[in-house]
């Protein structure tokens, strides 16, 4: 009898070969199903807290947020974080044009003559010419360079000192109050100031030139030779006007 036959079922119920039963555990169905619903709610509650996040943070939405935060402009266009949303007067404008221009020419030399000359060629070029005169006293004399350019803060924001500027070799620029002339203070039979007013009509001509809003004021200085060619100018002006369209086309 073999060892592997149970007792009292002697030879006939003999167990051979190297099969034989095993013994194993029932299964547990219940824990089984416990599992996969604990992975339900645990993938649930994941979904839930993502779409939580993405409605705090935005993420995924571009309908409103975008043009809050100067993302897109009324036309749907994007742009740029530099110019503010809606606001087309904020875009970088190009030059003013010469003929919009009016200055005021100034002699701080001893040269007589010059400021004429200088305002003549300036007016072939476009712009208006306001006040023809001696430099105030206390330019009298103490402008080095090839020039001095006096002018507004806006005229230095919109381009109006540059524009003048672009005729003179490496004038020096200031921002200030309008220059009183020597002309505008004269008296009525002084016979004027030198190459300016010689009446009081004239006098009061020259206050209104002081007075324009859109006045730029020309001091000659001792190193000034002649205006730069107009070929030369016309090119620091057209770079000017490029810089200023590709500035607008970031907005």
């Amino acid at each position: 009898m073999s060892m592997l036959t149970p007792p009292g079922m002697g030879g006939k119920y003999r167990i051979t070969g190297n099969r034989y039963p095993r013994m194993s555990r029932p299964r547990r169905r219940g824990r089984k199903a416990l599992a996969v619903l604990a992975t339900l709610v645990v993938l649930t509650g994941l979904g839930f807290g993502t779409l939580q996040l993405t409605g705090v943070f935005g993420f995924g939405d571009d309908s409103g947020d975008a043009a809050e935060a100067g993302g897109r402009g009324g036309d749907g266009g994007v742009r740029n974080g530099s110019c503010p949303a809606g606001r087309d007067d904020a875009k970088p404008a190009p030059p003013p044009a010469p003929e919009t221009i009016t200055v005021n020419v100034y002699n701080a030399t001893t040269r007589s003559g010059l400021a004429q000359a200088t305002a003549d060629g300036l007016a072939e070029r476009g712009f208006v010419i306001g006040v023809v005169d001696n430099a105030p006293a206390d330019l009298d004399g103490k402008v080095s360079g090839s020039g001095l350019l006096v002018g507004s803060a806006q005229a230095r924001e919109n381009g109006t000192l540059a524009v003048v500027g672009a005729h003179l070799a490496k004038p020096e620029t200031r921002v200030g109050e309008p220059l009183v002339p020597p002309s505008a203070t004269a008296e009525p039979d002084a016979g004027g100031g030198g190459e300016g007013a010689a009446d009081a009509a004239d006098a009061a001509d020259a206050v209104d030139a002081v007075d324009a809003v859109d006045a730029v004021d020309l001091v000659i200085g001792d190193a000034f030779e002649e205006l730069a060619p107009a070929a030369q100018a016309e090119a620091v002006i057209s770079a000017l006007a490029a810089e200023a369209e590709r500035a607008a086309a970031d907005c």
